[in-house]
């Protein structure tokens, strides 16, 4: 998806309607920008919560590949 928008006369940019939507934005989430070279990146911040509980959710020792993908396709509803 490409969107064209003009930068106003303070700096600022209206993230379009469209794109909020996808990303879920809500107003006054806060959002993360990441410049890689060229590029900004937008991003919704994470709930730090949600960081430690997904981190510390590690697997039990002598789990399969097979056992791995199917944990993360029932997590993320991958059919």
């Amino acid at each position: 998806m490409l969107i064209e928008r003009e930068i106003g006369e303070k700096g600022q940019v209206v993230i379009p309607k469209d794109i909020r939507s996808l990303l879920g934005l809500k107003v006054g989430q806060k959002i993360i920008f990441e410049v890689k070279e060229n590029e900004v990146l937008i991003k919704s911040e994470q709930d730090p919560e949600r960081f430690l509980e997904d981190f510390f959710n590690v697997p039990k020792k002598n789990i399969t590949m097979k056992q791995i993908k199917k944990l993360l396709d029932e997590k993320y509803d991958i059919p």
